[in-house]
């Protein structure tokens, strides 16, 4: 019964998230959220300033793909070595590795251009789905989902879920402002990488509550 409780929570997250990068997906590739991604670019921008645009720039390096990966060797490092945490350490790999894949094989199928409105950096290659939300969301997520099954105190984990959605919220933000993605491209982002690692988390839920039950077996 345990187990089927947490496939279903786990799907019903999957499901959600997928749906929402369906629907969006869908408007790319019809070109039908050209009037939403403008509005939105012209809204964001309309605030530049020195100070946002070194906030952007800053925050748009801590999503970089060294800067993840490094992150990623530590996270790696302390739940083998430190916290024993052989399980945990499987299903953080799947959640990061899996989401680049799908971000690296989406961005070839939809073959999206990036934006080229007002941009303050330059960056190369497809804009659809944004890799700095995609591996921001999956990275901080998954990071999030496992501190918080070891938090016992409600203030820690609020104020963790807290900097969490600050954090990838604010990665996404700058990319709109630096001008080198639409909106459409970061929540896409977003709604794949919640997708996949909801997937993950199912499977990984459903696998522990699956050995618990054997050893409570006679």
């Amino acid at each position: 019964m345990l187990q089927y409780q947490y496939w279903s929570r786990g799907f019903r997250g999957f499901t959600g998230f997928f749906l929402v990068f369906v629907v969006i997906a869908v408007f790319v590739k019809m070109d039908r959220i050209s009037g939403f991604d403008n509005f939105m670019i012209h809204a964001v921008q309309s605030a530049e300033s020195p100070a946002l645009t070194s906030l952007a720039k800053g925050l748009s390096l801590i999503g970089s793909s060294k800067l993840a990966i490094g992150i990623s060797l530590l996270a790696m490092v302390l739940l083998y070595f430190v916290l024993k945490h052989r399980i945990e350490l499987i299903l953080f790999l799947a959640v990061g590795a899996g989401s680049q894949l799908l971000n690296t094989w989406m961005k070839l199928w939809f073959h999206r251009e990036r934006p080229n409105i007002h941009r303050l950096i330059e960056q190369a290659g497809y804009s659809f789905p944004s890799g700095h939300s995609m591996a921001a969301f999956s990275l901080y997520g998954i990071i999030a989902y496992l501190l918080w099954r070891h938090m016992r105190r409600g203030s820690e984990r609020i104020l963790f879920i807290l900097f969490t959605v600050l954090m990838t919220g604010g990665i996404g933000w700058s990319r709109i402002y630096l001008g080198v993605h639409y909106p459409s491209d970061v929540i896409g982002g977003y709604a794949a990488s919640g997708a996949w690692m909801m997937l993950c988390i199912a499977c990984f839920e459903a696998y522990r509550n699956s050995r618990k039950s054997k050893k409570r077996l006679p």
